[in-house]
Order: structure tokens, then sequence, then C-alpha cells
């Protein structure tokens, strides 16, 4: 029939994964890895229906994940740096720090976003230099001087994606850990902590606490791991107030792709991620079947 990709091995992701394999697609879910997710880190699950007594969010999530190694569901524990569409098969490449993924359906349930930074001057400049998709905007840097904030693996990626258009690209740290052995040549790391963002209508500089300025034409942002909205954005797909827009099969604007649980907004309960993926699931072994 088809493969589906799964972003996300919560509540959603488990769901959608198990509706897709049932109906006869090969599956694979790539997530973060056991004990990362907003579940995991939940106490005690107690208002869940099947459940006599309460059950640690750990313990839900691994229930979860062994009911679909019985159906031959194939799990990948890998951080997800980048999305593309892939015209020559009409499906979807996901490459991450490890190895590329093809798909000719993609499942987003890797949770929302709930790691923000609090620096003055980022929301009033959103639209004006500063992105949050290196891929996207990174043609209308030529020749400029632009700043990635992050420390990590994504943040090293969006990185490498401006290095071949602006003039001069830095690694904003924040205080964070850089691994330097994996910084492509020509990216600069400035590890000072941040104080502001500034300009007049768009992004002129960056200040540190140390009083310091380093003069910008754009910042990319790129904290932590790529999240659902993230990913999301590179390919094209609408959001609505922060969260992927989906329809009632849970089907996004972009054709093949479908978004379930936390990512969607709305109630951020298990049972309604669970009823989520199942509908992603379905629209997806729907949409294979169209293609033949």
């Amino acid at each position: 029939m088809g493969k589906v990709l799964v972003l996300g091995a919560g509540p959603a992701g488990i769901s959608a994964a198990l509706y897709a394999r049932r109906g006869g697609a090969e599956v694979t879910v790539l997530h973060k890895g056991l004990g990362t997710s907003a579940l995991s880190r939940a106490e005690k699950i107690e208002n869940y229906y099947g459940l006599a007594e309460p059950v640690t969010g750990a313990e839900l999530e691994r229930r979860g994940m062994e009911g679909a190694r019985a159906l031959s569901i194939e799990f990948v524990e890998d951080e997800l740096v980048e999305l593309d569409y892939r015209a020559d098969f009409k499906g979807y490449k996901a490459r991450s720090a490890k190895a590329e993924y093809e798909a000719d359906a993609l499942i987003i349930a890797a949770g929302a976003s709930r790691k923000t930074l609090s620096l003055p001057g980022i929301r009033e400049l959103e639209g004006h230099g500063v992105s949050y998709c290196a891929t996207c905007d990174a043609f209308f840097y030529r020749g400029k001087t632009v700043a990635v904030l992050g420390a990590g693996g994504y943040a090293l990626h969006e990185a490498e994606a401006l290095l071949p258009h602006a003039a001069k690209v830095y690694l904003l740290a924040n205080g964070g850990k850089v691994d330097r052995e994996k910084l492509p040549q020509g990216l600069e790391v400035r590890p000072e902590k941040l104080a502001s963002l500034q300009g007049a209508g768009r992004v002129e500089k960056a200040v540190f606490e140390d009083g310091s300025e380093l003069p910008l034409d754009g910042l990319f942002i790129a904290l932590g791991t790529a999240g659902s909205t993230e990913l999301a954005r590179k390919l094209g797909v609408m959001l609505e107030g922060g969260n992927i827009k989906v329809d009632g099969q849970m089907a996004t604007n972009v054709p093949g792709i479908f978004a379930a649980g936390d990512c969607t907004g709305g109630l951020l309960q298990i049972a309604k991620a669970v009823y989520q993926g199942a509908e992603a699931g379905l629209a997806a072994v729907k949409y294979l079947r169209s293609k033949k």
C-alpha cells in the first residue's frame, strides 16, 4: 500500500500508527526517546478510561509502545532536523542526525512546543528579521549577516542551511553547550548570554548581558529540537494561533500530511490525542489508497 511516517510516540502518534498499520500501511514511528514526552513526565494518570488504578505517564507510554510493536510497527529513536517533499516519488523525506527516511504520507504528532525564550525584542520583530525556518528564508539573506539562536543539533542544521547564502553566520548559544566538533566550517559561536534583540522596525543587533553588541540583519530561532509546528512550517502547512490547522479528518492543507494531538491545540488531554491519532491514521490510509 505505502509507507506512513509518524513523528512522535505519544498517545496521538501511537494511536495514528496503530490505525495506519491495521489499515495495511507500513509504519515507522520516529521519536526522541522514552522519557522525553509530556506524557512521560506526568506523575499520575487517573482520569482515563480503563484504568482502575492510577498509573504513571511513563508506564502508560511504555504500554502504548509495546502494543504498537506487537503489530510490527517500527520505532526509531532519533532527532529529526529536516523534512522535504520529494517530487520524484511524490512523497516525503525526513532527515535526522543519523539517517534519512522516506514515506508516502506523514503524520505529525510530536506534541506542542512548550519551550520559549522570553527575550525582549523577539516577539516584536517576528516577520521583520526574526524567522523560524532557515530553509524557507535563507534566500532573502544573501550577502547579509545573520545568526541562529540555539546550541543543539537543530540549531547547527539551520546554520548549515544559511551558510551558502549569508555573508556571515553566527551561532548564539546563549549560555548553552555547543558540540564544537560538529561545527560546520565558517560558523562562528557567540557563547554569551543574550539580553535583548533590537531594531527600529527590523532586526539590527543582538545585545549581550555583558553590554557587547552584534550587528545583524536577521535572527533564526532554533531552540532545543524541532517541534511539530517548526517541522510543519517548513513544508508550507498552515498554522492557526500557533497550532497546526487541520480539518475533521486531521488533514492539513498539504496533501499527504496529517497532524494529531497537542500540536493541533484545543484540549491537551490523552483522550483527545488518542481520538485524533485514530482519525489521522485512518485518513492516511485512505489517502494512500487514493494514490493507486
